[in-house]
C-alpha cells in the first residue's frame, strides 16, 4: 500500500509542478524527466530534483524500481530532461541506467550541495522515500 506522502506527491504535488512548467514557469531546483510509456507508448512527463552534472544528470528513485518512470525507462532507456527556467529551459536527450552500486542517501546530498533550491527539492523529495534507487542519465553531447 502506498504511504500518504506518496500519494500527495503524485496526485497533488507533481501535477502542479507540471503544470508550473507548461506555463512556463518551473520551480527552481526542480526539473521535468520525459519517458516513454512502457504499454501506451506515450510520452510521460515526471518533475524531479535538477541532478545536472556535466552531461550527466543524477535522478534518485523515491520508490526504487517501483516508480512507474523506472520501470518505463526500464522498457525504453532513452529519456530526455528538461533543465532551467522560462526561454532558457531546454530539453536534452539521453540513456539513463540503474546505478546498482551507487549510494541513493549520498547521491541526495551530492544534488543538494547545487544550491538552496536543489537542496529544497531533495528535502522534499526525502519525506517519501521508501525505497532509493540511483538513476544515472548520460547526456547526449550538445
Amino acid at each position: 500500500m502506498r504511504s500518504l506522502s506518496v500519494t500527495v506527491q503524485q496526485r497533488l504535488v507533481n501535477p502542479v509542478v507540471r503544470l508550473a512548467w507548461r506555463a512556463r514557469l518551473p520551480i527552481p531546483g526542480d526539473a521535468l524527466l520525459e519517458t516513454t510509456g512502457r504499454r501506451t507508448g506515450r510520452l510521460r512527463y515526471t518533475p524531479v530534483c535538477d541532478g545536472l552534472d556535466g552531461d550527466v544528470f543524477w535522478l534518485v528513485s523515491q520508490r526504487g524500481r517501483a516508480a512507474d518512470w523506472v520501470r518505463n525507462l526500464l522498457a525504453d532507456p532513452r529519456v530526455r530532461v528538461k533543465v532551467g527556467g522560462g526561454r532558457g529551459a531546454a530539453w536534452r536527450a539521453g540513456t539513463a541506467r540503474i546505478v546498482d552500486a551507487d549510494d541513493p542517501r549520498e547521491r541526495l546530498r551530492t544534488i543538494g550541495r547545487g544550491g538552496l533550491a536543489r537542496r529544497l527539492c531533495v528535502c522534499t523529495s526525502a519525506m517519501s522515500d521508501t525505497d532509493p534507487l540511483t538513476v544515472r542519465v548520460d547526456l547526449d553531447p550538445l
